[in-house]
């Protein structure tokens, strides 16, 4: 990575080809919770006990009589009570539905208990037939328990992470003028001071100016180790401070925080409509049609074949109820819930949905190297003067001068040095980056640069000393245009960074190394760990052309970056990954953000996408199978082997597929937590 790709200006692209916005379309449940289900359920549920006693159908089958005097009047009352109470969230589902002209799965539902009731009813008052209270009690008893159970998953789902924002502490340590005292953590301001005692939770995102100790943030990042906090440290308002004292300086609140950011991220994912959502919510549509259109040519046809009106719009209300796409509505949104949230639990932040279950298309994926590959700590290794002028100490003066004013892990291993030897820096002016080359600056009236080879190549400057053998990253520091001499940094390849690169082979992934620095260390890199090949000398603005380059070739590239200056090229590919992006989660060009530099957590990221999709595809199939085989079977198809399936039956068949759905996704977890 060349040494000042920290330093471009923050992409405003918006990265439209990837993404297909809309507004979720599992929104049926809209006005309703989950207790409101839950209650309706119970009180109808236990009005169906009489009801079922009162029915006759029900005596016969078990061999009992209960009658007396206007039995039918309360038989039909307590139906009536059970059809406006119980029914109530259908019923408004078909309303809003018919007054959207978007007909879906709740105008099935509503049209097949309105038609039982009203049918019953008139056999009440008259009508010659036999009612359907029992059957259509028990059918909105179920529907009420399988929207409970649903809606208690999705939403489960969705709020795991707005339960860790709950968890979070209500008060903080404040400090002012040397003195500790409480206060509402609502009432802090940024640059406020605030102490961390050992066991507690860290209230706030900030950086610690005191104490060292080893923080807990496997429930904020995935991170399963405590990782070490010391001075100039930033940390996670979340978090669990193990061992020592901290003292924070405030830097982030409320909504700025992290962690209402994941939860905002995840919020935004789960609206986002894929392309497989959207096929899905097609299909539900076209199958609620179907199931509409199948129930009247359904009554039509057994009415024309002599059989009595009750059977006929028994079957039709039974085809109505059994194809119901209830599952093929639930199977997409369900595992959306479920795969954004614990993937966020894990650090892996999805910006883009289609991105994300594109995953299973990649054929090859690019890696930064530092802080990526490699451990990213660039310890400074030499210091060379190259003229008489400056000695080692003055060219790391005026280097720490320009170097302060980036977060690059140079100019943080620079730094390092400069403290540990107690030099004072110098005030620069004038500080400027040049993207892709360095960074440059006016410091007590000199001319002060500091770049990488790529630079000198650029400006045909040709020095003497020759850097032989070095696989390091060398930095050169020019003053007025002359180069003074160079600094070598070394850094060291991630443990993980060799398991990353196994798991995407075996997964057929080929994988190759683009740095901007020179062509021994990538090719030192890409051979310790086996890669399949490296891209060296690689300037911010050819990482885009050489991720277009093996687009041309029919590769679905998946390209991973630091979100700011690897920006273009993160837009230009399949798959955009941010890495390392700690606590900046609005990486504006990234389709998915992974909050540690972890490269196993890319390896696991790409295969969680595939299982995710995996998931989706087999929900669908389910529903759609289920409804394919379910339908003939409610029409009566059978009737002549004696194979017939009441309402009631096909409300349970409807709701255990549903079931079947719902527990598939549920496995996302399993699989997600052996991955890790």
């Amino acid at each position: 990575m060349e040494h000042s790709h920290h330093h471009n200006t923050e992409s405003q692209h918006s990265h439209d080809h990837h993404a297909e916005h809309g507004e979720s379309g599992h929104d049926k449940h809209a006005g309703h919770n989950v207790s409101d289900f839950w209650k309706r359920f119970i009180i109808c549920s236990i009005l169906s006990i009489p009801v079922l006693a009162l029915s006759h159908m029900i005596q016969q089958w078990l061999g009992f009589e209960f009658t007396f005097e206007g039995d039918k009047y309360v038989l039909a009352i307590l139906s009536t009570f059970i059809f406006f109470y119980g029914g109530y969230p259908f019923l408004k589902g078909l309303y809003d539905e018919i007054k959207d002209k978007s007909i879906g799965m709740m105008t099935l539902i509503g049209v097949a208990i309105t038609v039982a009731w009203a049918y019953s009813v008139a056999i009440t008052f008259g009508l010659q037939g036999m009612d359907f209270y029992w059957e259509m009690a028990t059918l909105i008893d179920i529907m009420l328990i399988g929207h409970y159970f649903e809606m208690k998953s999705v939403m489960g789902a969705s709020r795991s992470l707005e339960l860790l924002v709950k968890m979070m502490p209500s008060t903080a340590h404040h400090i002012k003028d040397g003195n500790i005292h409480d206060m509402p953590v609502s009432d802090l301001k940024i640059d406020d001071m605030v102490m961390v005692k050992p066991g507690e939770k860290v209230p706030v995102d900030g950086i610690v100016t005191e104490g060292e100790s080893y923080v807990d943030e496997s429930m904020l990042t995935g991170e399963s180790k405590p990782v070490k906090k010391e001075k100039d440290s930033k940390v996670i308002g979340g978090a669990v401070n193990s061992n020592g004292s901290l003292t924070i300086k405030v830097v982030s609140i409320g909504k700025d925080s992290y962690l209402n950011k994941v939860v905002k991220l995840v919020e935004d994912a789960q609206k986002i409509k894929s392309k497989t959502q959207n096929f899905a919510d097609r299909a539900a549509k076209i199958l609620t049609f179907v199931a509409l259109g199948g129930g009247l040519i359904t009554l039509v046809v057994w009415l024309l074949l002599g059989f009595p009106f009750v059977f006929a719009l028994e079957r039709m209300v039974t085809v109505m109820v059994i194809s119901c796409p209830h599952a093929l509505g639930l199977a997409v949104p369900l595992v959306v819930a479920i795969s954004t949230s614990i993937s966020a639990q894990k650090g892996l932040l999805i910006r883009n949905r289609t991105a994300f279950e594109n995953a299973r298309l990649i054929t090859t994926i690019i890696f930064d190297k530092t802080g990526t590959l490699t451990k990213g700590s660039h310890e400074l290794q030499e210091v060379k003067v190259l003229g008489k002028e400056f000695d080692e100490n003055e060219l790391l003066r005026l280097a720490s001068g320009i170097e302060q004013h980036s977060e690059h892990h140079i100019a943080a291993g620079l730094l390092r040095k400069v403290k540990e030897l107690k030099i004072e820096i110098p005030k620069a002016e004038k500080f400027n980056y040049l993207p892709g080359k360095g960074l440059e600056g006016i410091i007590e009236g000199k001319e002060i640069k500091i770049v990488g080879p790529n630079y000198l190549k650029e400006q045909n400057i040709k020095i003497t000393d020759t850097i032989n053998n070095f696989t390091g990253t060398v930095v050169y520091i020019l003053i007025n245009k002359d180069v003074a001499g160079y600094f070598t940094f070394s850094d060291q390849i991630r443990e993980s960074s060799f398991e990353a690169i196994q798991i995407l082979k075996e997964a057929g992934i080929k994988n190759l190394l683009l740095t901007g620095d020179n062509e021994k260390v990538a090719k030192k890199v890409s051979d310790d760990l086996k890669m399949d090949g490296y891209l060296a000398n690689v300037l911010p603005h050819e990482k885009l052309e050489k991720v277009k380059e093996l687009q041309l070739k029919g590769e679905f590239v998946a390209m991973t970056g630091d979100g700011v200056n690897d920006a273009p090229a993160l837009a230009q590919a399949d798959v955009g990954i941010a890495v390392g992006s700690g606590t900046d989660v609005a990486a504006e060009t990234a389709d998915i953000i992974l909050v540690n530099s972890d490269p196993k957590d890319i390896a696991n990221l790409i295969l969680f996408g595939k299982a995710t999709y995996n998931k989706m595809i087999q929900n669908l199939w389910w529903a759609a199978g289920y409804n394919i085989l379910a339908i003939p079977l409610a029409a009566g198809v059978l009737y002549k082997w004696g194979i017939m399936l009441s309402p009631a039956i096909g409300a349970v068949l409807m709701s255990l597929s549903t079931i079947v759905v719902a527990i598939n996704a549920q496995l996302l977890k399993t699989m997600f937590n052996k991955s890790n």
